[in-house]
């Protein structure tokens, strides 16, 4: 029985492929096991998986100066003892890592107890953590075309990004009675990411009377952003996040808006879901999502609204519009052969595991 060691974390879009991996690696026959940070929100995803988990000390790599990053080294450190524990126990034949900051120690320890190392990059271009583990890794597989001129020739691979089965198998009329709808009108679904996105519910709830008159509204606003004043708009549900119920309000959806994070538009486009993408600006974010957000533009897959553009009349004035485009964007997001990387990731990994066998 191979042994597999996956890690990766910090938001949902670093956990959710590695979901994607399971169910086809346990089918191989592999025994699964992962490391995660201690109280990251990937130890309660994988452990609904049923997989065994082990919490390490994580600390975040910042491309700014600033005091926290000293204090924040000894964490670093920390998990890759700890990691390097881990990984002496387990014994895995590889390492597989969806990135997030947790994963660095844990790809480091691996490659010092010389156990092959494969990572993916979801973005177009590599983030810090995946920067740090590509000399580590044997192979980089990779999302976006683009990304090839990012990632050294020998190492990368385009395989697409894993996409959950389960979210592929989602019920209309399953989703229609979790949100409570009670007409036929197009359903709207709105979401921001694990760690929701106030500026999109704020534009949101402040266009909601208008947008409530055309569509059922099912509106995912992250952890604690809830607001009661709004429960009993008729035509619009709230949740703070969802996981079992996701697949069937996916299937219940016409249209969606969303940020710009790799794993959500690749389910979209997995979905042949027409979309409305706001990318976090440059401000917040290393400008990653504006890049993702551009090449599906350019590709005819989504629409695109600048974050610094976003207000309840440009967010109406949007979705209109992509209501009454909708089906030149489902004809685009049909053409496009590589939406599910699956099968191509677990190809990469048995390569490898059939390279160390022969070694």
């Amino acid at each position: 029985m191979k042994k597999i060691v996956m890690t990766g974390g910090g938001t949902s879009g670093h956990v959710t492929p590695n979901i994607a991996l399971i169910p086809v690696l346990k089918e191989m026959g592999c025994h699964i096991e992962y490391i995660g940070s201690k109280d990251g929100m990937e130890k309660q995803l994988i452990e609904a998986e049923g997989i065994p988990y082990h919490g390490i000390s994580a600390g975040k790599l910042r491309r700014y100066m600033s005091l926290k990053n000293l204090s924040d080294m000894f964490r670093v450190m920390g998990g890759l003892r700890q990691s390097v524990s881990l990984i002496r126990n387990i014994r895995p034949d590889i390492v597989f890592s969806k990135g997030g900051f947790v994963s660095c120690p844990v790809v480091w320890a691996a490659w010092l107890c010389r156990v092959p190392v494969v990572i993916h990059e979801s973005d177009i271009t590599p983030g810090l953590t995946n920067k740090l583990s590509m000399p580590f890794a044997r192979k980089v597989c990779y999302t976006f075309p683009e990304s090839g001129e990012h990632i050294p020739k020998e190492k990368g691979v385009l395989t697409g990004l894993p996409i959950r089965k389960a979210l592929l198998e989602g019920n209309r009329a399953m989703g229609r009675m979790i949100c409570g709808f009670e007409d036929d009108k197009p359903v709207l679904l709105v979401m921001g990411g694990s760690q929701g996105a106030v500026r999109i519910n704020e534009a949101l709830r402040k266009s909601l009377g208008r947008l409530v008159k055309d569509f059922n509204i099912c509106h995912i606003c992250g952890k604690g952003n809830v607001d009661e004043q709004y429960q009993n708009v008729r035509g619009y549900r709230q949740f703070e996040y969802l996981r079992d119920e996701l697949p069937d309000i996916f299937a219940l959806a016409d249209i969606v808006v969303s940020r710009a994070g790799a794993t959500s538009i690749f389910e979209l486009l997995a979905l042949r879901k027409p979309n409305l993408l706001i990318p976090l600006s440059r401000q917040a974010s290393r400008g990653d999502q504006i890049l993702n957000a551009e090449s599906f533009r350019r590709q005819g897959f989504s629409m695109v609204l600048a974050d610094e553009e976003l207000s309840p009349d440009t967010l109406y004035d949007s979705v209109k519009t992509l209501y009454e485009s909708r089906q030149e964007y489902k004809k685009a997001m049909a053409g496009y052969g590589r939406a599910d990387g699956t099968h191509e990731v677990v190809r990469v990994l048995q390569e490898i595991l059939q390279h160390q066998e022969h070694t």
